[in-house]
């Protein structure tokens, strides 16, 4: 995808602050955050939200899935939690079609707040 935000951050066209990358998977911090530790992780190829999860790509997926507690390890919010959100869709919240998870940190949130 050419002109989709994430994969050009992926490709290393747009600058990101990685925290975690391997060959499928790409971690950085949100440009906008929302608590104290906002960082997205995408697979690198694209998909463009929970929607296109299929056989052929559930790899991607998984990988991303995996790197979830590494990067909650490398960013301190393993003992105390943190949150992981994914939006699908305009009305879900989606502003990037590419699947991406926020992983959210830092400061207790109440349970009633959903971001």
């Amino acid at each position: 995808m050419d002109n989709c935000l994430f994969c050009r951050i992926a490709a290393g066209e747009i600058p990101s602050d990685r925290v975690y990358e391997d060959e499928k998977v790409l971690a950085f911090r949100d440009i906008h955050p929302l608590a104290p530790v906002h960082v997205l992780l995408i697979p690198k190829k694209h998909i463009g939200s929970l929607n296109e999860v299929n056989g052929e790509n559930a790899d991607d997926v998984k990988a991303v899935l995996e790197a979830v507690p590494k990067v909650a390890g490398s960013l301190g919010l393993k003992e105390r939690g943190y949150r992981l959100i994914s939006n699908c869709g305009e009305d879900g919240g989606q502003t990037v079609m590419h699947l991406h998870f926020h992983l959210l940190g830092g400061e207790k949130f109440p349970s009633d707040k959903l971001f």
